[in-house]
């Protein structure tokens, strides 16, 4: 045994580590591949051994052999051996190595669920992380199903790391095994409070993610992402969170109206670039009629294109793009700084700017953007940017229907001039305008034509690219159709038709020399119909011959369309020539061949054609050649015979080269030069080679040409002259403008007349309709396809549960119940007694749950009406703010146990489904509370009903509490009234057998009956107004007020909410708000600002305005109250111009303020009273006041933050936590004198001491 240890220790020395492979690897570069396979051979013989340290080795290896591209599926299942090893760290290699060679059909991956089960609930939680991690990326229908319920236990796991590992791989479930997404969502939703950021991060980040194709499931929970945008600091969760908001505003428009104010003051305060994007394409999403909000938008877009960081200046681009579709003017003041990024080197920022200038065209300045980007084009680098920017000058130009375009004359000169371009590849494009041009604007085409003529005129400068299919010689396709079709608008059609008949054009494409040819006999006969009405027969002759002579180059060519149409139409025009011979008129005749005006086709013209009766297109033609008529299908194909053998015996046979001497070798190269000698086509070189090496390059003479303007096509007109005509148009419109109207200043797109109309015309098969769009469908391949039609507000069905892991249960012989609790099997002869023992006591719990039946159900109506009531109280914005984010003191106070419990707690059988929050068990009980949660949300999103400032909804919070405080003492007295009823009739039972009762007695016994009953109950007084705002300072002009809150997870800091109201009809504006620090207490300023620096209040006060900021604070010791001074300066403009005024005030920032009242129950209240943990002890007592006991409930949960754990009739305990986790209970008790005693205990002393003459002194003001 001992040398079996030394042997594999000495193994493991002598293998090779990953470091070893990787360095082996670069130092045979020039045989990777071979080493590589030496290397693999080896990882082989290491995973035969029985070391499991030696496997995890090799598995490391072959993981970084995976990310070079070799495949590692042969090892799956040493994968899963190293996977299940009980040391970390060979149980990491094992799962990096899944997660990268693993995926969802490896057929050894139904082998792994119960040791991923077992993992995931290992009471070491990097264990149960890594194996999370691994599930994570190889993911499966079948582990989603069997894993879901153990999963989502582990959401309610004490450690926050497990419970956000958790919390991320039910995204991953969701998306395999959708079904579970219901049943846990109301634990997801929970996660959402979790005290932990990490854990509450995380479960936005899935909300989000599942909302990204369904948003309207997650409306409901627009309050609660409303509450955490408003109370988070943490930029990446607000990103999420705005990006949610994004989707779910077009589904509510009133919520675009609540998320103004927040949205705003994020994009006046915040330093993230990242957070302003998503807060401006919130805005541009939600709020598109609300002006102010997207000038202020555009502003701060126009700060990110101006910026000098790329990045930014694309996403401004990108942003921008979307604020021009529903406000374009607002986009289009920004025309130069748009026109100047065209200029960047950055062509995605260039091609950015492009789409933007798209939606800024109008009528008004569609010549002078197309006039920039013309000029930019022949200055700009690169022939992709160039083909870029022509295709966008013609989107610019012919969007809507070629809506924005005045004049088409100075289209169609721009698109001849673009033909200028060379080496483009948007010929065909440039070619399709001008075919469309021609056809759908009647009154342009005489002024096209004659363009389309010089251009075939000058069709020598466009055959430079002609080798290229979609080069600039395409725009000779739609010149030839254009002067053929419409040849009648030709000035000179004999010349156009000798320069379509040239021999250059040979040298076109294929397709393009098909339209000459029948084009060339669409302008003979326009030319031969007009020499027969003039009467010239010579010209008629002329014309004839000249096309039977150049129409024969077009026979010989390559392409078979272009012969077959030549050849047709050259012996038609052989036919006409007799014709002519014997004076027969048939210019008509050829002209008739081309009568009718075509429309240009609808898009989707051809999927409109509807399919005949009887015709299958799906049906074969003819029946498809079966397997056993292959070889005959191949006789018949190719040769057979001699020749074919002796061809496949050649084939067969090793093929030998001849051997040649010396002398034969000169031989045939003598034999060769003779040849080219006497070869005319073999270019010779008469000049030696020492004579060519000799010449010198530089003394070649050459001619400098010099061309200061370039090249254009003859005849050719220029934008610069409708530019002008179009000036001097709107100087004449503007001077009558002024003649007549003289109010009006500004001039709309709609009194620009449009000099010529397009003709919208299109063929479309019989029956058919238009349509503007097809039906999209989600991509098959989405992986949330399968979420998106789950309705996650719809109550849980009964079947729907998750499944949960059960023992076969065997089935046994019918057993009784003995004395001792075990179950023995009944012998035959007494089935008789056991049947009537059974129903004897079947009747005995029948009567029994009769009696009972009652009492359950007044506890069942009682305890519905406490869930509502507590539902209600959640939903109240003022009691939301005092508890948001308050972590749960159970699992605060069960984190501190020991391993050993934590260990047990996930040894155990995991439920089969989680225990239903209050909402989730409404939902489950009553369906009808889907419409409560509707109600809910239009309460929040209703702007009239909504609280100010939440002090009406604190008070309606109060008055919930108040209500449940007499409800709980009138059932305690209730309870005492039976107890002491039960214990009089049961003293009467007694009475009555000892037979020692006197009538006297007796008669007393029944009077105190009715007098109990007749109690009356307790009736108290209602609730005082109460607010958390207090007064901060105040003068003639503004008034302030503030609040202060908490953030659990913040331990060292604290929100100041001051509301600024301004009390005159003045404009107060340039707010500055300054506090001096102290040594404990700092005001949180922008990033370099100094202590003497204020911090500016993001907007301004109109007349009797009020508006709310907010201002944070770092504390290092809570156990002082502190006073802070402070200073709020400001600017009061009125039209005699604007004064600085400022206001001083002092900042009080209790004990209170750092108190957070978490729900505590009473027993485990208790054990943190009894756990030696709160060693600070002190006490104070409340001279007697006029005050009700329940108000004085109400006023110390609600101002000293306290959460009220049970009351007795005149005692109540309490219990906050601070937030830097001090525990503070407090118990209250009213003196017969009306006095109070207030006792106290927590884990510092200073706090306790200075929280209790808080409480004092709050209890003793009126």
């Amino acid at each position: 045994m001992a040398l079996k240890k030394v042997k594999g220790s000495l193994e493991r020395v002598l293998d090779k580590d990953l470091q070893d492979l990787v360095r082996g690897i670069r130092k045979n570069k020039d045989n990777e591949a071979k080493y590589i396979a030496q290397c693999i051979d080896e990882i082989k013989q290491e995973l035969k051994q029985d070391n499991i340290s030696v496997k995890a080795n090799a598995v490391a290896k072959l993981t970084y052999l995976q990310m070079l591209g070799y495949d590692i599926s042969w090892a799956a299942f040493n994968v899963i051996e190293v996977m299940s090893s009980p040391k970390f760290t060979h149980k990491r290699i094992g799962y990096l190595a899944a997660s990268q060679s693993f995926h969802e059909e490896t057929d050894v991956l139904m082998l792994t669920t119960n040791m991923i089960r077992k993992d995931i609930n290992s009471a070491t939680q990097y264990d149960a992380g890594v194996a999370m991690n691994g599930l994570a990326n190889f993911m499966s229908a079948d582990l989603g199903r069997d894993l879901a319920n153990d999963v989502m236990t582990l959401m309610a796991s004490t450690r926050p790391y497990v419970r956000k590992k958790a919390v991320l791989i039910m995204y991953k479930i969701f998306l395999k095994f959708p079904e579970a997404l219901r049943p846990a969502f109301p634990r997801l939703k929970e996660k959402l409070e979790d005290p932990d950021p990490g854990v509450q991060s995380a479960a936005v980040n899935v909300i989000c993610e599942l909302a990204r194709k369904n948003p309207k499931n997650y409306l409901s929970l627009a309050p609660l992402f409303f509450k955490l945008m408003t109370s988070s600091t943490n930029n990446w969760v607000l990103i999420k969170i705005i990006k949610l908001f994004s989707a779910l505003t077009p589904l509510e428009p009133r919520l675009g109206k609540k998320l103004i104010e927040p949205l705003t003051n994020l994009i006046h305060s915040t330093s993230a670039m990242s957070l302003l994007y998503e807060c401006i394409n919130t805005v541009i999403a939600g709020m598109p009629n609300h002006s102010a909000s997207i000038q202020l938008c555009v502003q701060k877009l126009r700060i990110l294109i101006e910026d000098s960081d790329q990045n930014l200046k694309y996403l401004g681009l990108l942003a921008m793009g979307r604020i021009l579709k529903t406000h374009p003017k607002s986009v289009q003041s920004h025309k130069d700084l748009i026109l100047q990024c065209l200029d960047d080197k950055d062509e995605s920022i260039r091609l950015r700017a492009l789409d933007l200038l798209y939606g800024m065209v109008s009528k008004k300045n569609l010549m002078e953007i197309v006039k920039k980007l013309m000029i930019h084009m022949d200055k700009a680098e690169g022939t992709q940017y160039r083909d870029e920017l022509l295709s966008k000058i013609i989107q610019i130009c012919s969007q809507s229907n070629y809506q924005y375009i005045t004049n088409f004359e100075w289209y169609v000169s721009i698109l001849v001039e673009l033909t200028r371009i060379e080496g483009t590849r948007h010929g065909k494009l440039i070619a399709s305008q001008m075919l469309d041009v021609a056809i759908r604007v009647k009154a342009i085409r005489h002024f096209t034509v004659s363009q389309m003529a010089q251009l075939l005129d000058n069709s020598h400068l466009l055959l430079g690219s002609a080798t290229h299919r979609n080069g600039i010689c395409e725009v000779l396709y739609a010149a030839a159709w254009i002067v053929g079709e419409f040849s009648e608008h030709l000035y000179d059609p004999k010349a156009t038709l000798d320069a379509m008949l040239k021999g250059r054009v040979t040298s076109l494409p294929g397709h393009i020399q098909s339209v000459y040819v029948q084009n060339t006999l669409k302008l003979y006969s326009h030319v031969l119909v007009c020499a027969e009405k003039d009467g010239d027969k010579e010209q008629m002759v002329q014309i004839t011959q000249m096309m039977v002579e150049r129409m024969p180059m077009f026979t010989e060519s390559a392409d078979l369309e272009v012969q077959e149409r030549a050849c047709c139409i050259l012996q038609l025009l052989k036919y006409v020539q007799k014709l002519q011979t014997k004076e027969v008129v048939v210019g008509e005749e050829v002209a008739a061949l081309f009568e009718g005006e075509l429309n240009p086709v609808a898009p989707k013209a051809q999927k409109k054609v509807a399919v005949p009766d009887g015709l299958d297109l799906d049906k074969w033609i003819n029946e498809p050649p079966s397997d056993s008529d292959e070889g005959t299908l191949a006789e018949a194909l190719f040769v057979t015979g001699p020749q074919s053998e002796q061809r496949y015996i050649y084939q067969q046979s090793t093929v030998k080269y001849e051997e040649l001497d010396d002398e034969e070798l000169a031989k045939r190269r003598a034999a060769r030069r003779e040849e080219q000698k006497s070869n005319p086509h073999y270019l010779k070189m008469d000049t030696p080679k020492s004579k060519r090496d000799a010449i010198n390059v530089d003394d070649i003479p050459y001619a400098k040409l010099d061309i200061s303007i370039p090249l254009h096509v003859p005849g050719m007109t220029v934008t610069e002259k409708y530019m002008k005509e179009q000036t001097k148009k709107e100087k004449r419109r503007k001077k009558k403008k002024k003649k007549g109207k003289k109010g009006r200043d500004m001039e709309s797109d709609e009194d620009i007349p449009v000099m010529h109309e397009v003709d919208t015309t299109v063929d479309m098969p019989d029956g058919a309709t238009m349509s503007d769009g097809e039906e999209e469908h989600m991509d098959p391949d989405d992986p949330h396809r399968a979420l998106a039609d789950i309705d996650i507000e719809k109550p849980l069905d009964v079947t729907e549960q998750l499944p949960v892991r059960t023992h076969r249960v065997v089935e046994s012989a019918p057993t009784t119940s003995t004395s001792g609790g075990l179950k023995i099997a009944e012998p035959s002869t007494g089935d008789i007694t056991a049947d009537v023992t059974v129903d004897e006591k079947h009747k005995k719990k029948h009567r029994h749950h009769h009696k009972k039946k009652d009492e359950k159900q007044k506890k069942k109506d009682k305890k519905d009406k406490k869930e509502k009531k507590t539902k209600r109280r959640a939903a109240a914005d003022g009691y939301e703010e005092a508890e948001s984010g308050v972590p749960d003191v159970e699992e605060n106070l069960m984190g501190d146990l020991d391993d050993d419990l934590t260990k047990n707690e996930f040894s155990k059988e995991a439920p089969a489904t989680p225990p239903p929050s209050p909402v989730a068990k409404t939902l489950e009980e009553k369906p009808e509370s889907m419409e409560g949660q509707l109600d809910d949300i239009n309460f929040w999103l209703s702007g009239t009903d909504a609280p100010k400032l939440g002090e009406d909804a604190t008070k309606a919070a109060l008055q919930e509490v108040l209500e449940d405080v007499q409800e709980e003492a009138e059932d305690k007295h209730k309870r005492k009234k039976e107890k002491k009823h039960k214990k009089d009739k049961k003293e009467r039972k007694e009475k009555k057998k000892k037979k020692h009762r006197d009538v006297e007695d007796e008669d007393d016994e029944v009077k105190a009956e009715p007098e109990m009953e007749a109690e009356p109950a307790l009736v108290e007084s209602p609730l005082p107004q109460m607010s958390s705002y207090r007064l901060l300072g105040e003068s003639e002009y503004i008034k302030m007020t503030y609040e202060t809150r908490v953030l659990p997870s913040q331990s060292n800091q604290v929100i100041v909410s001051v509301i600024f109201s301004n009390l005159c009809n003045k404009h107060l504006k340039s707010l500055d708000f300054n506090v001096l620090d102290s040594l404990n207490t700092k005001l949180v300023r922008e990033v370099g600002a100094t202590p003497h620096d204020g911090i500016k209040v993001p907007f301004q006060l109109p007349p009797g305005a009020a508006n709310e900021g907010q201002f944070a604070f770092t504390i290092e010791s809570i156990s002082m109250p502190q006073k802070l001074k402070g200073t709020l300066t400001y600017m009061i403009k009125d039209d005699e111009g604007s004064t600085s005024e400022k206001i001083d005030f002092k900042l009080l920032l209790p004990i209170s303020a750092y108190i957070i009242g978490a729900p505590c129950k009473s027993d485990r209240y208790s054990e943190l009273l009894g756990g030696g943990e709160l060693t600070a002890k002190n006490s104070v007592t409340v001279m007697p006041l006029d005050a009700e006991f329940s108000h004085v409930i109400a006023k110390t949960c609600f101002y000293g933050h306290l959460a009220l754990v049970e009351r007795v009739e005149n005692t109540a305990s309490f219990y906050g936590c601070s937030i830097q986790q001090h525990h503070v209970c407090l118990l209250i008790k009213q003196m017969p004198n009306n006095g109070l005693s207030i006792d106290g205990k927590s884990s510092d002393s200073s706090l306790l001491s200075n929280y209790l003459d808080e409480i004092k002194t709050i209890l003793t003001q009126q």
